[in-house]
C-alpha cells in the first residue's frame, strides 16, 4: 500500500464513519478499486484508522465523557453485544471483508430501511437513556458486522426505534464508538503487530492523522444536516451505489475481490 492509498482510504474512513452510509463498505471498494483488497495489512489498516475517527469524537465532546459513572456503565452494555458476538465470529466477518458483493446488496437493502424509517419515526424530545436502552441499541450494533450496514446507521435506528431523538440517538452512536471501535482496532492489532513492517507505522500514523481531521469536519457536518433532513438523501444515496455495484459485478467487471 502506498502513502496516496493510504491517504485515501483515511479521507473515505473519516467521511463515512459517522454517515449512515457505511465506512467498512466504502473502504472495502475503494480497496478493490485500487486492487489492495486482498492484502493483510489493507484489512488491518482499515480497521486501525478508526483511532483517528475516535480520537475526533473525543476531541469534539470531551465534556460528555467527564460525566457520571452511570454514562460509563450505559456505554458498556451497549458494547457488550458486539465485544461478545465480534469475537466469535472473527474469522467469518474477515472473509466478509473481502466480498463485494455483499457489500453491494447491504447497501442496496440498507437504503430502503433508512428510507423507510425516515417515514415512520417521530424525532421525539430527548429522554434518559435506561440501560435496557443502551443494551437493545448494542445489539443493533451487531447487524452491522455485516459489511456495508453501518454501524452508524444501525445504532441510531435503534436508539430512534427505542423513543431517542435524531440527534440523542446519533450522539449515543458516537460514543458508542469509542469502546466498539477501539476493542476492534486494539484486536487486529494484536493479532497482526508481529507482521508490521516499520515503514507500515509511518504509513498507519498518517491515516490515523488524516482520518481524524476528516472524521472531525463530517461529525459537524451530519448533526446539522441530520436534524434538518433526517436519512432519506443517505438512503437514496445507498440504493444507487448499491445497484451500480451490482451492476458493475453482474457485467463481469473485475474488482480486487475473492
Amino acid at each position: 500500500m502506498s502513502i496516496w492509498q493510504a491517504i485515501i482510504l483515511a479521507i473515505v474512513e473519516g467521511i463515512t464513519e459517522f454517515l449512515p452510509i457505511s465506512s467498512t463498505g466504502h473502504m472495502i471498494i475503494a480497496s478493490s478499486f485500487m486492487g489492495i483488497s486482498h492484502l493483510e495489512f489493507t484489512k488491518m489498516f482499515t480497521v486501525n484508522i478508526q483511532f483517528g475517527a475516535i480520537l475526533s469524537v473525543l476531541v469534539l465532546y470531551w465534556k460528555r465523557f467527564f460525566q457520571t459513572t452511570d454514562f460509563y456503565f450505559k456505554l458498556f452494555v451497549a458494547f457488550l453485544p458486539a465485544a461478545v458476538i465480534g469475537f466469535l465470529l472473527n474469522d467469518f466477518i474477515d472473509a466478509l471483508l473481502e466480498n463485494v458483493w455483499v457489500v453491494a446488496v447491504s447497501l442496496l437493502l440498507g437504503g430502503f430501511v433508512l428510507i423507510f424509517i425516515d417515514r415512520i419515526a417521530n424525532d421525539t424530545r430527548e429522554k434518559v437513556i435506561t440501560f435496557p436502552t443502551a443494551l437493545k441499541i448494542g445489539f443493533f450494533q451487531c447487524i452491522a458486522m455485516i459489511p456495508g450496514v453501518s454501524r452508524s446507521a444501525s445504532t441510531i435506528i435503534g436508539g430512534m426505534l427505542n423513543g431517542l431523538s435524531r440527534k440523542q440517538a446519533a450522539e449515543f452512536s458516537f460514543f458508542l464508538a469509542v469502546p466498539t471501535m477501539a476493542a476492534a482496532g486494539g484486536y487486529k492489532l494484536l493479532k497482526t503487530y508481529d507482521t508490521i513492517q516499520k515503514e507500515d507505522i509511518q504509513t498507519l500514523l498518517i491515516g490515523n492523522a488524516v482520518a481524524f481531521v476528516v472524521a472531525m469536519l463530517a461529525i459537524k457536518f451530519f448533526i446539522s444536516f441530520l436534524t434538518k433532513y433526517g436519512f432519506k438523501v443517505f438512503g437514496y444515496y445507498r440504493i444507487i451505489l448499491g445497484l451500480i455495484l451490482l451492476g458493475l459485478l453482474a457485467s463481469g467487471y473485475k474488482l480486487d475481490v475473492v
